[in-house]
């Protein structure tokens, strides 16, 4: 997180970078009383906004155009060398700590990175199933793309005007549309597409622009003291509130203003002058972490991720205070060593430079291509460990007959065909449970000859009459589950030539309100739909059976055949990627993990009875045909290791070779025939 320095040097500017940086480092860290220091980041865009559209601004009025090679020139001077350094560094160490998935990911994001690009691949990697933030090595550099596509549009832009012979008033007001644009987009699309707001420079230009146009503003002119201490006061008040207060879930929006107008009133009030509370900003210690803010920020994260990896727990306090230093110091090294001499010394000409880097991008792009095409070298690691690494990797779906339908009953939600085409025949509806069994489903469905219809959404039970509160999801995706499963049930009348449908879901998880082992901090709170006719008050359990009941009642109208799918057994304390490298590592057997991977009968119907109970009832009322996987999986326990493959992804979903070993139970299914439970014989 960077910009050139114009004018006179301010080292009051280097003391809001620290502001900013030591934000997101204890925030990332963990440090208690942080609710919101991710924020550092929006103070950063705040100050690149401010000194590279103040020295472009000049530059235009000055010289009427602006050199670009030279911008370029000095960006990459200023940002490459500790960027390669940081990527060289974290592929060193992760060749000895990361999982093959993980080091998959790896190349895929230093390839992203080094181009510029790493917030759009984390934006379209985001979701329910993604590996989440903290496996993601350099996830960081989300923040630095955004800045460096500033670093491309804005000198561009400038550069256009300026040829079209516009004058300055004409550019300004083009800047300040541009902002207000960015600005009203970012408000109003927060709410329906938080991930793409957070992550896309579209929507948080107007944040460097906020500092560009600062910049402009204060060019010439002349704020007394006073008004300058009251503006450094309201700025420190303003980050305050931003760190303290700002709620991650409704971040950017309307929530980035507070940051964003908290740094521009520093940026315009802060000085050195006594009285003014900004002098605080140009203590030396204050300056010396401004100075080595960028390497800071760089290098913390991998750091801190990478260490997790390797040390396999979460760090006590003092041990996070070891880790904190440790970054510091190799913070404090990258800037002196790698970062200073690139900048200073006369022997790196330009030719030297965009040579080095040239090198430096080649091999860094390189290293990324060999570690993603070789699918993470997993030959690195012993055979017994590669079995959970290959289930690590294992829940990856073919999803290329998948689609969002823009007419019909389904429009806009996402059904996923099988079998052959033609119209479908059958229809299976579920949560995430039904997707770790698609692709073995697919293949049933192929080989039976049988066209079907798909329909999943993680968290969401395929009931009718109810709503949910989910600790693992949004508001905004609890509302679209009943939303999409009211049209679900209305959609299904249009579909006469459907005569068959499976019901596939994590039914424990419903009934009981909570996950299991190492899921159990997921809460799920199910509700009666207003009119639904569903009970109130009677706990959980009852209203899952009751909507159940009326799921079923309602599907088995004009002929059709309900079947459900009982839950695959949960183990409970079993998830590949740790077991994996708890083996990699040498904290854990294979014999140990094994024991990971399994669970014994009597907890496992202890878990399950709430649920079964009205499963049960149903299949005995001849309402409900039931396919059962247990007979497949247990005997005398029950076990996600089935002739030296790792069924299991996680402690309760199936991997790809899981789906695909049980896909013989759904043929009943898909041909209309078998008993009024199909349960799976033994291999």
């Amino acid at each position: 997180m960077s910009a050139a320095q114009h004018g006179p040097y301010r080292r009051e500017i280097d003391g809001l970078r620290a502001i900013a940086v030591l934000a997101v480092v204890l925030y990332h860290f963990a440090v208690p009383g942080l609710k919101a220091g991710f924020v550092g980041v929006d103070v950063f865009f705040v100050i690149s906004g401010f000194l590279i559209g103040g020295m472009l601004w000049s530059e235009l009025l000055d010289a009427g155009r602006i050199d670009l090679g030279q911008f370029y020139l000095r960006r990459i001077r200023r940002l490459a060398p500790a960027f390669f350094a940081m990527g060289a560094a974290s592929a060193v160490i992760g060749w000895f700590v990361l999982l093959p998935y993980e080091l998959r990911n790896f190349g895929k994001e230093l390839i992203a990175s080094s181009l510029w690009m790493s917030n759009v691949l984390f934006y379209r990697e985001a979701g329910y199933f993604d590996f989440g933030a903290d496996s993601r090595v350099l996830l960081h550099t989300w923040s630095l793309s955004v800045e460096e596509q500033f670093y491309i549009f804005l000198p561009l832009l400038l550069t256009v005007l300026a040829l079209a012979r516009v004058g300055p008033r004409v550019i300004l007001g083009v800047l300040i549309a541009v902002w207000a644009g960015s600005l009203l987009a970012c408000v109003a699309m927060t709410a329906g597409y938080p991930v793409m707001t957070f992550y896309l420079f579209p929507f948080r230009a107007w944040e460097m622009l906020s500092g560009v146009l600062l910049a402009i503003a204060l060019r010439g002119a002349a704020l007394t003291p006073r008004l300058q201490a009251v503006l450094a006061s309201a700025g420190f008040l303003l980050l305050a509130a931003s760190f303290l207060l700002i709620d991650s879930a409704g971040f950017p929006g309307w929530q980035a203003l507070l940051p964003v107008a908290g740094s521009a009133a520093l940026l315009a009030g802060a000085t050195n002058a006594r009285g003014n509370p900004g002098t605080v900003l140009s203590h030396p210690a204050m300056v010396f972490v401004g100075l080595i803010s960028y390497s800071l920020y760089l290098w913390h994260w991998p750091l801190l991720i990478l260490s997790r990896y390797w040390r396999g727990h979460y760090a006590s306090p003092l041990e996070t205070a070891a880790w904190l230093a440790l970054v510091f110091v190799v913070a404090a090294l990258s800037w002196r060593f790698v970062e200073q001499p690139f900048r200073r010394s006369r022997r790196v000409t330009s030719p030297v430079l965009l040579g080095s880097a040239a090198v430096a991008a080649g091999a860094t792009l390189a290293v990324g291509a060999v570690t993603f095409l070789a699918n993470g070298l997993p030959d690195r690691f012993s055979p017994e460990t590669q079995v959970y690494i290959a289930a690590s990797s294992g829940f990856l779906q073919d999803t290329s007959r998948c689609r969002h339908p823009e007419n019909g009953p389904l429009a806009g939600i996402r059904t996923c065909a099988i079998g052959p085409d033609g119209p479908p025949e059958v229809l299976i509806w579920g949560d995430s449970h039904l997707r770790a069994q698609m692709d073995g489903l697919a293949m049933a469905a192929r080989e039976a000859g049988r066209p079907g219809i798909i329909i999943w959404r993680a968290g969401c039970p395929p009931l009718f009459g109810l709503a949910k509160q989910e600790s693992a999801s949004t508001p905004d995706q609890d509302v679209l589950c009943a939303e999409e499963n009211r049209r679900i049930r209305a959609a299904i009348r249009q579909y006469p030539g459907i005569r068959r449908l499976l019901l596939v879901g994590r039914w424990a998880y419903y009934a009981d309100g909570r996950g299991v082992g190492r899921d159990a901090h997921n809460l799920i709170t199910l509700s009666p739909d207003a009119g639904s006719g569903l009970p109130q008050g009677d706990g959980q359990a009852a209203l899952f059976g009751a909507a159940l009941k009326l799921t079923v009642a309602e599907l088995n109208g004009e002929g059709r055949e309900v079947y459900l799918l009982r839950q695959v057994p949960e183990l409970p304390q079993f998830d590949s990627i740790r077991v994996a490298r708890d083996l990699a590592y040498g904290r854990l057997t294979p014999d140990q993990a094994r024991t990971l991977a399994s669970v014994q009968m009597a907890p496992l119907r202890d878990r399950n009875r709430q649920a079964e109970a009205p499963i049960d009832q149903l299949v005995a009322d001849r309402q409900v045909r039931l396919i059962d996987p247990w007979p497949r999986l247990c005997h005398g326990s029950c076990s996600g290791m089935v002739k030296g493959a790792s069924l299991y992804f996680d402690n309760n979903h199936m991997t790809y070779e899981g789906s695909v070993r049980l896909r013989d139970l759904f043929v009943p299914f898909l041909l209309g025939t078998g008993p009024t439970t199909i349960a799976a014989a033994s291999q």
